[in-house]
């Protein structure tokens, strides 16, 4: 499997696919690249990149606690692998690494697809304080909150146990980013063609978060998934799936 060298630090990807869009899917918070279902890193069409951000599944090195030092990392990310323009990809705090890349780098960005995620991110101080306190106890919490009503019992389990396998200082890093995370003054500066996808059950980001987002970036366009939760790829990858598709043959 490749690793991209990011200064001193190597991360992780998967890619899929010759030709067409270059796609790089951003995962969220305490994630990795297994966050994005099978049906979008192998999407027709495209190259996929699914990465693993710094600290995050089998990448080096310690997270951040900025989403500017993120956004850092997709732009010399891109620059590792030898792609000068793509379309970002991000689940909640991804999609907060993909807004802040489009207004700090808008050269190296075709396209945002924003998943379960807003212009303001802030985090319950029950999960920033809890998971230096009590990780366990702090990630089923997590856990609790991020899946639908619809979610497989055992995708739910897996998901806790790859969150419990991440550093707590990492997660800790990740809330603090997306908890200082507020772009709400700037996100008509962005000019990339864009597509929100939300889940109608997601506790962590409601709808009214990805509806504000669609309506404030120019021609961006929303879609709502029934039943889903906030881990709405994984839950109905499918349909998620499908949307970007369509989306991806409008833009082209």
């Amino acid at each position: 499997m490749p690793f991209a060298q990011i200064g001193d630090q190597a991360l992780f990807y998967t890619v899929n696919g010759r030709g067409g869009p270059a796609l790089i899917l951003i995962h969220g918070a305490g994630g990795n690249h297994l966050h994005w279902p099978a049906a979008l890193r192998r999407l027709p069409g495209a190259t996929v990149y699914a990465v693993d951000l710094p600290g995050h599944g089998r990448s080096e090195g310690p997270g951040r606690e900025r989403i500017e030092d993120y956004a850092a990392d997709v732009v010399r990310f891109m620059d590792a692998i030898g792609v000068t323009r793509g379309i970002l990809v991000g689940h909640s705090m991804g999609g907060a690494i993909a807004q802040m890349t489009a207004l700090v780098a808008p050269e190296r960005v075709a396209g945002l697809v924003l998943v379960g995620t807003g212009a303001r991110l802030r985090v319950a101080p029950v999960l920033l304080d809890g998971i230096l306190q009590d990780a366990r106890g702090t990630v089923a919490l997590i856990t609790e909150w991020a899946w639908g009503p619809e979610a497989d019992p055992a995708m739910v389990a897996r998901g806790r146990q790859m969150m419990a396998r991440v550093d707590p200082q990492v997660v800790w890093g990740d809330f603090a980013a997306c908890d200082r995370f507020d772009i709400r003054e700037r996100v008509g500066e962005i000019a990339a063609p864009t597509l929100v996808i939300t889940g109608s059950e997601d506790r962590m980001t409601p709808p009214k978060f990805g509806q504000w987002l669609a309506e404030r970036i120019p021609g961006a366009r929303f879609v709502l998934v029934e039943g889903a939760g906030h881990m709405v790829m994984l839950e109905k990858p499918d349909q998620v799936a499908g949307a970007i598709r369509e989306w991806l043959e409008v833009i082209a």
